[in-house]
């Protein structure tokens, strides 16, 4: 059984209980770190409370990534308030709608900036945040998806997002390995998150999921949470720099 007793966890991304943040937050409480977990904005604080309340000892805090202002007062307020941070969870990612429904051709210039400002810089930024936090080592995480290698219809922008933020993964890794800061991501299937419902056809990738992959079956938060919690774990001291897939095998078949 993974201990985490003495950790302190940073979670990103919570909107509610179908957050991949949310099956993340869970595992890693069960396991005994302590939690501050980051919403958005004062839209989603009443919900990101309710489920906060459900994890004793866990803390929230509003926080929007596009603003540095926020991202400072945030980390000074957890330096304060934890001295350390151990695990370093990045949840977020964010397109227009206009930009996921259309033909790919048309993707805007400020829905490229945005999709990449908020789903890709916003890691650079909280791991540069977290590190003098580190002070022991440390696990970042984010997420991913196949669309950063494959073709998924609808997914457009957000795929050359999650490809940037593959790729910020491995740099992450190189620079902050001398630190013992290991950095990875985790492909998760599609999951009816509020981020995914906002691509189109989102039923048509789950019921292909359940067709093609070698389990027959979507993947699940909790599923997702675990393979978190082993990342953030000492079983997982050597591992950094990579994409781990958890999307019930459907990653390796051709067709």
């Amino acid at each position: 059984m993974i201990d985490l007793h003495g950790k302190t966890a940073v979670v990103f991304g919570l909107a509610n209980k179908r957050s991949i943040a949310w099956g993340i937050a869970q595992q890693l409480h069960a396991a005994g770190a302590t939690l501050a977990i980051g919403y958005q904005n004062e839209r989603m604080k009443l919900e990101a409370h309710g489920l906060i309340a459900e994890l004793p000892g866990a803390t929230g805090f509003q926080c929007d990534v596009s603003v540095d202002a926020e991202i400072d007062s945030v980390f000074a307020a957890l330096k304060e308030q934890h001295g350390k941070i151990d695990i370093l969870v990045h949840a977020i990612a964010f397109a227009l709608p206009a930009d996921l429904k259309g033909e790919f051709i048309n993707t805007s210039r400020e829905g490229f900036r945005i999709a990449h400002e908020v789903s890709v810089y916003s890691l650079i930024a909280l791991s540069r945040a977290a590190a003098p936090l580190m002070t022991e080592g440390g696990s970042i995480l984010t997420l991913t998806y196949l669309a950063s290698e494959r073709v998924v219809p609808h997914y457009n922008v957000m795929a050359l997002a999650k490809a940037s933020l593959e790729a910020t993964v491995r740099y992450l890794a190189y620079e902050l390995g001398a630190k013992n800061i290991r950095v990875n991501a985790i492909s998760a299937g599609p999951i009816n998150t509020l981020a995914a419902r906002g691509v189109g056809d989102l039923s048509t990738m789950r019921s292909a999921q359940v067709e093609r992959s070698p389990l027959h079956r979507n993947v699940d938060q909790s599923e997702v949470g675990g393979t978190a919690l082993f990342l953030a774990s000492s079983l997982a001291s050597a591992v950094t720099g990579e994409t781990i897939y958890v999307d019930c095998g459907f990653n390796i078949m051709g067709f």
